[in-house]
């Protein structure tokens, strides 16, 4: 068990507390703006690939809620291509890592998936 503890935003690099803010609001408040446009395209577009929806998916459904890359590298691909698709799903802002020894620990970030869907949810 680790004793490591989830720093706040504020005390994150700005690029950092930046990629992990929730960015936009619902679709059917308003039209978003270009950079809100630009911020929810990264995060969807990251998603958009098979190999990081499988890992994105091993992540958020693993025990505990973080992963070690360890434990979710089964995806039909090489590490190294496991390793290129986390690093996309982190610019997007949609994982956070934490170097443990010689393993990489992967969790989802809540803000932004809980942002990503409340901005798609559309008022029946």
């Amino acid at each position: 068990m680790s004793n490591t503890q989830v720093l706040p935003l504020t005390l994150l690099e700005p690029e950092v507390a930046e990629a992990v803010a929730p960015c936009c609001p619902p679709l059917t408040e308003r039209p978003l703006t270009a950079d809100e446009a630009e911020k929810t395209a990264r995060m969807f577009k990251a998603l958009g690939d098979p190999v990081r929806l499988r890992l994105f998916s091993a992540v958020a459904s693993h025990e505990g809620g973080e992963a070690c890359v360890c434990d979710i590298s089964d995806v039909g691909v090489s590490q190294p291509t496991v390793s290129h698709h986390l690093k996309k799903l982190k610019e997007a802002g949609l994982l956070t890592s934490e170097r443990r020894g010689t393993w990489v620990y992967y969790r989802v970030e809540p803000s932004v998936v809980a942002a990503m869907g409340q901005m798609l949810k559309i008022a029946a």
